[in-house]
């Protein structure tokens, strides 16, 4: 096959946010090897345009429309979100691949299980699968029967290094400046929890970088909002450890980050922590919602500089040994490569297979804003079928109830059963 390649990466925004990051230096890798590379957004404000413009591929990749993507054809199409897979029905290529950064069912509360099954679904059909950590690779295979394509993500490390310019000179030896680190509104990101959690330590400062409109924060000393990617290091630099409770990831950036900066972390023995964390060796793993924990080991840190010293040096060592991202890059070229050579599924019986799978629902009819808001930005892009209806308004159910009774309890299980899943792959047959 020739090397000028046709790929369409279809998204979600184009805001911040660490998936976004993982795609984009992808995406931009690609094209500088000679792919032609086109972005599909299918949300509102997912154009080159995003302000700020935060990722250096805003400017250089092709950024379309869904509805242009519909007129063209391709070698390869990736679908990099689970609506996105609904997308792949219009689009016209030679393959199509998933591309799975997390479990994202995880993200929604036990309470809705419509909607989990309504995300759950889009990892049933037989279609090649890339993704990011070892923990979501065998949870795919030991579940669904995926023999995903494992490629760790890298990290820009002219950006993110241990020297360079800083927001603030560094503490005095026995002080402790923390850094709390995510979007203040995403509930299973934990934010605000975690910045009550950490002023119960009583640092010496507490600094927030979020990806969250905030002018300022309650007891924050300092509030970093909506950076580009370049301006963070310098963020990070400042701060001796970041605090990240997180109750669902993939495989997380910002401690790693951290870690290239000279800092260490404190997290929740968060999925994709085992990647490159080690408890007592480059950073402190707490058991998830052991708050008291969190309290104990940034204590520990102020107290102890030995300690705090220690884990930084070996955070930077794991830093050092990590790859970079043309050497992640480079090697998910590789996992398209081997995936344009698998024979083709057809793309609409994936699909059928999805809708077979969704939850019927009636409409949730609710005057909320945030209702509002899903649904304008998402109905224009999906297909509209009276079946497939069903997931915008699991979605809109699930936010709207979630964000009314706080962070449901979610399990890390799925919702479909394995009888389920063979029943429904018949179907395929």
């Amino acid at each position: 096959m020739s090397e000028k390649i046709e790929i369409l990466f279809i998204i979600g925004p184009t805001g911040i946010g660490g998936g976004t990051n993982v795609i984009f230096n992808h995406a931009l890798f690609a094209m500088e090897q000679g792919w032609n590379v086109t972005v599909a957004p299918i949300l509102p404000g997912g154009t080159a345009c995003a302000n700020p413009p935060w990722h250096k591929a805003l400017g250089r990749l092709r950024f379309v429309s869904l509805d242009e993507a519909r007129s063209k054809s391709f070698d390869l199409a990736v679908a990099t979100w689970w609506p996105t897979m609904y997308c792949l029905r219009d689009i016209t290529a030679g393959q199509y691949l998933y591309f799975v950064q997390s479990i994202e069912s995880w993200f929604v509360p036990d309470h809705d299980q419509a909607a989990r099954r309504t995300i759950d679904a889009t990892y049933l059909p037989p279609l090649p699968i890339i993704t990011e950590a070892q923990w979501i690779a065998e949870y795919l295979e030991s579940r669904f029967g995926h023999k995903a394509l494992l490629v760790r993500n890298g990290i820009d490390k002219e950006i993110f290094q241990q020297n360079g310019p800083a927001m603030a000179p560094p503490m005095k030896t026995g002080r402790l400046r923390v850094l709390v680190e995510g979007p203040i509104d995403v509930d299973f990101k934990n934010v605000p929890r975690t910045i009550r959690l950490v002023k119960k330590a009583q640092p010496d400062e507490l600094w927030l970088l979020t990806s969250s409109r905030a002018a300022w924060y309650p007891g924050v000393n300092r509030v970093f909002s909506q950076l580009p990617l370049k301006d963070t290091a310098s963020v990070y630099r400042s701060c001796d450890v970041l605090v990240k409770l997180s109750y669902v990831e993939g495989m997380f950036g910002p401690p790693l980050e951290m870690f290239h900066c000279g800092g260490t972390a404190v997290a929740y023995d968060v999925t994709g922590h085992e990647e490159y964390m080690k408890n007592g060796v480059n950073s402190l793993i707490v058991p998830t919602c052991d708050e008291r924990g969190v309290v104990d080991a940034l204590q520990r840190l102020r107290d102890d500089p030995k300690l705090l010293a220690d884990l930084r040096e070996q955070a930077l060592q794991t830093a050092i040994a990590w790859q970079d991202w043309p050497t992640s890059s480079m090697a998910f070229m590789d996992a398209m490569r081997v995936v344009l050579e698998m024979p083709t599924f057809p793309i609409q019986r994936a699909v059928n297979l999805l809708e077979t799978a969704t939850p019927r629902r009636q409409p949730v009819s609710s005057p909320s804003s945030l209702s509002q808001l899903i649904k304008s930005k998402i109905k224009k892009i999906l297909p509209c079928s009276v079946r497939f209806a069903g997931w915008l308004n699991l979605l809109t159910h699930s936010l709207l109830t979630s964000r009314k009774q706080g962070y449901g309890t979610r399990t890390k299980e799925c919702s479909f059963s394995k009888d389920e899943i063979t029943r429904l792959r018949e179907i395929l047959q």
